[in-house]
């Protein structure tokens, strides 16, 4: 639970900031069509629903309300996250969404748009686990083991913030998917995944109790949607983010998908 107030907290600081720049009258895409790729791993934001086998999620209502406002056909994609970066600055599709941390390394190779939701990075664990409590004790822990995807947040923060600093370091194990991380933490194969607040959310509250997460919060990032560099989307899905905080539709979303769903029903 206080996981979960201080993500809100840290949600609302973004979300309900004043909307600078917010236009009265957004751009008009004249129905074209726009290429949305995801992963479709971390609910609430983007993932499959169990009970209908559709795509849904935070990410998705919110493109589609950015989509309507700015009369564009999103058409969505899915694909693996170690090849969507590449695969938007190459062109292949016209914007990315997974809850991407928006970081300098990663501008010299596509554009983001402005920030969409700030997120804090917290340790998900099995839910009887009590060898470790925060990231120091679990650095103590000689042969636990970290589940995470190369090339993330999560992975440097395990690297860089929980152990020695060495990128290969035998405690870090690599998954292609977060998912794939998650079911190893469940089956105890790994010991630990770092997790956004987010996916972590999201995997707690439908473990019925298998899963929790332990410590302080690793720090903070902000998602943005990311685009090939040049985009001329850049600058209309801007104005129509900042519109969306503006009259209170980012709220919605959040009470919805943060507060209000639950996985399955």
């Amino acid at each position: 639970m206080l996981a979960r107030r201080a993500f809100l907290a840290c949600l609302a600081a973004l979300v309900l900031a004043p909307a600078v720049g917010a236009a009265d009258e957004l751009p008009d895409l004249k129905g074209r069509a726009v290429v949305v790729v995801t992963e479709n791993a971390y609910p609430p934001l983007q993932f499959v629903d169990p009970k209908s086998g559709s795509a849904i999620g935070w990410e998705y209502d919110a493109m589609n309300e950015i989509a309507r406002r700015l009369n564009f056909k999103a058409e969505y994609r899915n694909t693996s996250w170690d090849a969507m970066i590449q695969a938007v600055s190459d062109g292949q599709y016209d914007i990315g969404m997974t809850g991407i941390t928006i970081k300098d390394d990663r501008k010299e190779k596509v554009d983001f748009s402005d920030p969409y939701m700030r997120s804090q990075q917290l340790m998900l664990v099995r839910g009887d686990e009590t060898r470790f409590t925060d990231a120091e004790s679990f650095a103590a822990l000689k042969n636990g083991l970290i589940g995470a995807q190369p090339g993330t947040s999560p992975f440097y923060t395990a690297v860089y913030g929980v152990l020695d600093g060495n990128e290969q370091n035998p405690r870090i194990r690599l998954f292609e998917t977060f998912g794939a991380t998650v079911q190893a933490l469940k089956t105890g194969d790994v010991d630990l995944v770092l997790t956004d607040s987010t996916a972590g959310e999201g995997y707690v509250k439908a473990s019925g109790g298998s899963l929790k997460i332990i410590g302080e919060p690793l720090g903070a990032e902000d998602f943005g949607f990311i685009f090939k560099k040049g985009s001329d989307l850049v600058q209309p899905v801007n104005a129509a983010i900042a519109a969306l905080k503006a009259d209170g539709t980012l709220d919605a979303l959040n009470k919805k998908w943060f507060l209000d769903y639950t996985m399955g029903q």
